[in-house]
C-alpha cells in the first residue's frame, strides 16, 4: 500500500521528468486532514501546506508553526474580509487576493506589523458568476493598485479553471497574462491536472488527494 511519502515522491519524480530545470513548489493541500495525518510529510521535510479556512487552519497550525519556523502556510480558499487580519497573522502566502478591500486590509496589516506576506491575484479566467476572482478586464488596474499603491508583494496569478475539460486553454491564457504583467510565479494545477499546468509554466501546484488520499 502506498504511503503519503511514496505518493509525494512519485509526484516529485513526475515533476522532474516534466521540467528538470525549473523549481515547482508543491503546496500540499491539507484542508480537512488532521495534523496526525499530515505529520509524516512534515517530518519528511516538506514545508509548503495549503488550507482554505482560517478557523480550521488556526486550530491545526498555530502551535506547530511556532515550533517549526520554516513551515509555510498557503491560504488557497475564498477569503472574507472579516477574516483577512487573522489570515495575515497565520499564513505566509495568500493565493486568493481578489478585491481592493482585501488589499487594503493586508496593506494596513503589513504597515503595522513586521510581517510581509506573498500574494497571488486570483483571476476569474472563465467569467463564471459562481466563482470569485478578478475579471480579466480589471486585472491590470488591480495589479497596479496592489503592487504600486499598496506595495504588496505580488508573486503572480492564480486560477481555479472552469470544469469544462479545457484546462489547457485556461492555463495557456493565464501564463500569457502573467508574462504580460512581468510576473514570474504562477499558482495553477491541482491533483487532476498539475502536469498540464507545469507544461504551461506553473510554479506552485496545489495538491491534496494525490498526496493524502481521498477526503472522507
Amino acid at each position: 500500500m502506498d504511503t503519503i511519502i511514496d505518493r509525494f515522491n512519485k509526484i516529485n519524480s513526475n515533476i522532474n521528468n516534466l521540467n528538470p530545470n525549473k523549481v515547482v513548489n508543491i503546496v500540499a493541500v491539507s484542508k480537512t486532514f488532521t495534523l496526525e495525518k499530515i505529520m509524516p510529510l512534515i517530518e519528511y521535510g516538506h514545508i509548503h501546506f495549503g488550507e482554505n479556512k482560517v478557523q480550521e487552519a488556526q486550530a491545526k497550525w498555530n502551535e506547530i508553526k511556532l515550533k517549526r519556523k520554516n513551515l509555510k502556510l498557503h491560504m488557497i480558499g475564498k477569503l472574507q474580509s472579516n477574516k483577512a487580519k487573522s489570515a495575515a497573522q497565520l499564513f505566509d502566502y495568500i493565493h486568493s487576493l481578489d478585491n481592493q478591500k482585501l488589499a487594503d486590509i493586508f496593506s494596513n496589516f503589513e504597515n503595522n506589523n513586521e510581517k510581509k506576506l506573498k500574494y497571488f491575484i486570483q483571476v476569474n479566467i472563465g467569467n463564471e458568476t459562481q466563482k470569485t476572482g478578478i475579471p480579466i478586464s480589471d486585472l491590470e488596474d488591480f495589479f497596479n493598485y496592489c503592487s504600486k499603491e499598496k506595495k504588496l508583494s505580488i508573486l503572480g496569478l492564480m486560477i481555479i479553471p472552469p470544469n469544462d475539460n479545457n484546462h489547457n486553454k485556461y492555463f495557456e491564457h493565464l501564463n500569457f497574462l502573467n508574462k504580460s504583467l512581468g510576473l514570474n510565479e504562477l499558482s495553477m494545477g491541482m491533483s487532476s491536472d498539475y502536469e498540464d499546468a507545469i507544461r504551461h509554466n506553473s510554479t506552485y501546484i496545489r495538491l491534496g488527494s494525490s498526496i493524502f488520499g481521498e477526503r472522507s
